[in-house]
């Protein structure tokens, strides 16, 4: 896929103290790349070099081939961003909302605007004031403005932030809409592991300012051998007739690192001995273990990421 934003060696120093260093990654386009980090980290102080709202220190953000620091007008233009809270007139529509930003862009039309708002779901309530609007709502018609000028790179902070369950669902039901049907850049950061993981394909995770890795949230390492869970209550009896193989007991059975292949075998070894098996399944790493594992940092610590 084709690379839409990169950030080259962006270094962000405030009265002589680093905050962020040296940080370089590529987003591509029809992905949802996530900023995940402790409060702190630098996630919206990234954000706001990326859009131009603060001066980048040292390094260059190019966004669809265009230079931010050489070329801004050309390289923004490509850009939509909500950076912490949609601005909104409540005493005006929805629908008028959307007409005062569009008269700043040139081209765009009442089908546009009606396309738009189509997109996020707000159809039945376009034309309600913005202060009888929740949360969710106010959020997806902040998401029709950035979609106004159809661009290449939809920059989101915190879009879930305040937002309850069904809210965040859907936020994120529309952004994986957009990377799948327009082929769009997302990026977002949010402090919610669990929301990072169903809603990124990949993550940047910072600490201290610092890029420490970038995972992809569906882990697509294919390693020879995986750890399966074999969910047995005769600890004992299975002990011996699994001696060949590294195995971990944990409550309620025992994990073992096989390959694909080998599992029928070690299932028929099991029936064999008469040694009851309720479940085998596959035992994957969330990203709060590999967030953990990555950052060396507690769970206490990924509550405030």
């Amino acid at each position: 896929m084709q690379n839409v934003m990169e950030l080259k060696n962006v270094t962000k120093k405030i009265n002589g103290k680093t905050i962020i260093d040296n940080l370089s990654f590529t987003v591509q386009e029809g992905e949802v790349f996530g900023f995940l980090g402790p409060n702190g980290a630098g996630k919206t102080t990234t954000i706001r070099m990326m859009v131009g709202l603060m001066k980048l220190s040292q390094g260059d953000v190019v966004i669809c081939s265009q230079s931010i620091t050489k070329n801004y007008a050309q390289a923004v233009k490509h850009v939509g961003a909500i950076v912490e809270n949609p601005e909104l007139y409540k005493f005006l529509s929805g629908y008028k909302n959307l007409q005062q930003y569009a008269r700043m862009i040139k081209g765009i039309t009442k089908e546009k605007i009606d396309e738009v708002v189509e997109l996020v779901g707000l159809k039945e309530r376009i034309h309600d004031k913005v202060k009888t609007y929740s949360l969710g709502m106010r959020q997806r018609l902040g998401l029709a403005q950035c979609l106004l000028h159809d661009p290449k790179v939809l920059i989101l902070d915190e879009p879930t932030n305040g937002l309850d369950p069904a809210g965040i669902r859907e936020i994120r039901d529309h952004l994986k809409k957009l990377t799948r049907e327009r082929g769009m850049a997302v990026i977002v950061s949010s402090h919610l592991l669990s929301e990072m993981e169903l809603m990124c394909d990949r993550i940047a995770i910072l600490q201290k300012g610092k890029l420490i890795d970038i995972q992809n949230v569906r882990d697509e390492e294919t390693e020879e051998k995986d750890t399966y869970f074999f969910h047995i209550e005769q600890l004992k009896e299975a002990a011996s007739v699994l001696k060949e193989y590294d195995c971990v007991n944990k409550k309620n059975g025992v994990e073992i690192k096989l390959s694909k292949q080998e599992v029928p075998a070690v299932i028929e070894l099991l029936v064999q001995e008469q040694i009851r098996l309720y479940e085998v399944k596959l035992v994957t790493k969330s990203l709060e273990d590999r967030f953990l594992e990555i950052t060396g940092g507690t769970k206490e610590e990924v509550q405030h990421a």
